[in-house]
């Protein structure tokens, strides 16, 4: 059964993912993502590769830009003109991730069935996003209204409030909430709860190598000399797991999550990146990015986006008269995530594949919108054979 939206011409250029809930690792879990960036950007003028990256990740189109970006101007500052307000383009562009993915996959993903009774709901508090708003109607700070607008299309409370009740409570705080309000929000993420498997997500194993240069050059070094790592990477020998809940300005270790308990974590950021701008605690002050020499004409370069830590690395060619990319190479956070023998894979292969295929299908779903892949996915309920994954 394919649970996935439709895709274009291009799903197999992006890659799909086939779940076997059940089945024994890594045939859970197996992905025909390719790494596509090494192979089309080698040889191309240096100022072609941030609109080449945006148009590969097209869903994470705006994270990719600004990251080769940024890694162009370690490799060669001044070659093109630096980035500007990175932090601010972070906060904006990721903000509406978060919308989008609540408004657009959550009624899709995490309702009980196919009516889609929360559809109309979750489109209308959309069109009313001040954040999402065609630029030439956008306020110059939608801040202030995207605010009010969380408060009183998804909340129905104070944002602060809310926030607070989180930090102290985290899950305990998200069922209660989701049982004292009516909205189509809170009254999705009740639904939702059935299908939550309850098992806590293991803090040890967040992915937070960006947190010195000695884990980003590490991350660079294992991207450029282990064949394969951009597509299995692993971090200190094992799977980690990156996404809203490992920014490093939140604790880590923090709030015990299981997968239900993730959408509360993507409220809470959503919350924060609403708020005033406040280094390590809101706005623009809330998502961290770098960027680092690696060597003569080598940079790489990292940023906190909506589905994770995202790293571009590349290196530039200057011998001609025009400079080309000599490398480039792509970590994104869908790697760590859905990795064979990763977080996501674990949780597909302890489903309890007796259950009815409804129920698993739910927790399937429940799984695939806290941890979003960006790339479609398919769910069989034929448990395959090793011989037959090897042949896949």
């Amino acid at each position: 059964m394919n649970l996935a939206t439709p895709v274009n011409d291009l799903s197999a250029l992006a890659g799909r993912l086939r779940v076997v809930p059940g089945a024994s690792l890594p045939l859970a879990l197996q992905s025909s993502r390719q790494d596509w960036a090494p192979r089309l950007a080698r040889g191309q003028a240096v100022c072609a590769l941030p609109g080449l990256m945006a148009s590969l990740f097209n869903l994470c189109s705006h994270a990719h830009r600004l990251c080769a970006q940024l890694a162009i101007d370690a490799a060669a500052p001044g070659l093109l003109p630096a980035p500007q307000q990175v932090a601010q383009r972070l906060r904006t562009e990721t903000a509406q991730e978060h919308v989008r993915r609540i408004g657009l996959d959550w009624p899709r993903l995490l309702a009980a069935d196919a009516q889609g009774a929360w559809a109309a709901p979750a489109q209308a508090a959309l069109q009313a996003c001040p954040l999402l708003a065609p630029a030439a109607a956008a306020a110059a700070d939608p801040w202030p209204a995207t605010l009010a607008w969380l408060e009183d299309q998804l909340l129905q409370m104070p944002a602060t409030t809310w926030l607070r009740a989180w930090q102290a409570c985290g899950a305990d705080w998200l069922l209660d909430w989701s049982h004292r309000h009516t909205g189509w929000l809170p009254t999705l993420l009740r639904a939702a709860r059935e299908a939550d498997t309850g098992v806590l997500l293991d803090p040890a194993t967040a992915l937070r190598a960006h947190a010195d240069v000695a884990g980003q050059r590490s991350v660079s070094a294992a991207l450029a000399l282990t064949s394969g790592f951009a597509l299995h990477p692993l971090w200190h020998g094992s799977p980690a797991h990156t996404g809203h809940w490992t920014r490093l300005n939140d604790l880590p270790g923090g709030l015990p999550l299981t997968p239900w308990a993730l959408l509360g974590s993507r409220i809470a950021e959503l919350i924060r990146l609403c708020k005033p701008d406040a280094p390590g605690q809101g706005g623009a002050g809330w998502l961290s990015f770098g960027s680092l020499n690696t060597g003569p004409h080598q940079g790489m370069a990292w940023v906190e986006m909506a589905r994770g830590l995202l790293v571009h690395e590349v290196e530039i060619d200057r011998t001609g008269g025009e400079a080309r990319v000599a490398a480039c190479r792509v970590l994104a956070p869908t790697e760590w995530n859905f990795h064979p023998q990763g977080v996501v894979a674990q949780y597909i292969a302890a489903l309890d594949a007796t259950e009815p295929t409804a129920t698993v299908e739910r927790r399937v779903r429940l799984l695939m919108a806290a941890f979003d892949p960006c790339v479609p996915f398919d769910v069989t309920h034929d448990v395959p054979t090793v011989k037959e994954a090897q042949h896949a």
